[in-house]
């Protein structure tokens, strides 16, 4: 593995080109403070260079919260998101630090919706992004890269890309609500009962809970087989 030292990049860092993008944004971008250690920690265990938006993101940010903090973009962690990006996903797709994951989660959202980077075991389009979506428990194929998915959140309509997975109070609700958690509704969303987010009833609780949640209802409706 690489040193942290030699992934940063102060010749050519990509986080001027995100700050950028982030101050041309349509939508609502919080960028959380990075503490120095924790982001060379965080940096150091992803072994991604900061010449690339997703080293940038690692090691300049806390995390960046779109639209009130409905998506969450993985960073190296702060006290209003206590997730990084590498420790959120050891155990998942890689046991050890310095292995080459089959998928990276980069980021999720407050309905238990989760953002993937594809490293081999979602499919062959190698470092493209899926949704997994809560409403049907499918990876969805977005056909964008990591800094696609940026601009993705910073200038897309996500009312239209969430049309059916909004509630009418959705963004008083996620704003009291931490990085680390989620909306757990019932009826499942994926339902015909829970077709209806408005009448669905719902309760917060850890992302660990939500992610655990989703990938043993995919085992036990067969989609893993």
């Amino acid at each position: 593995m690489k040193k942290a030292d030699e992934l940063i990049n102060k010749s050519d860092p990509a986080w001027t080109l995100v700050q950028d993008w982030i101050k041309s944004a349509k939508n609502k971008v919080e960028i959380l403070p990075a503490d120095p250690v924790a982001a060379k920690d965080a940096l150091y265990k992803t072994q991604v260079t900061t010449s690339s938006p997703m080293g940038a993101v690692v090691f300049m940010t806390g995390g960046l919260l779109i639209d009130d903090g409905w998506i969450r973009i993985l960073g190296s962690g702060n006290a209003k998101f206590n997730r990084t990006l590498p420790d959120w996903n050891k155990g998942k797709s890689f046991k050890e630090f310095g292995e080459t994951p089959s998928f990276m989660i980069i980021a999720d959202d407050a309905i238990g919706g989760f953002y993937i980077l594809n490293g081999g075991g979602l499919g062959k389009d190698l470092g493209k992004i899926y949704y997994f979506s809560p409403d049907n428990l499918e990876y969805e194929p977005l056909d964008v890269t990591y800094s696609e998915f940026l601009q993705f959140c910073f200038y897309n309509d996500l009312n239209k890309f969430y049309d059916g997975n909004r509630w009418k109070e959705w963004r008083e609700d996620v704003a009291k609500i931490k990085g680390d958690e989620v909306f757990n509704f019932y009826p499942f969303l994926w339902t015909a009962e829970g077709s209806d987010i408005n009448k669905s009833s719902r309760k917060v609780i850890t992302i660990d809970e939500q992610y655990a949640l989703n990938m043993d209802l995919r085992k036990q409706l067969g989609f893993d087989n």
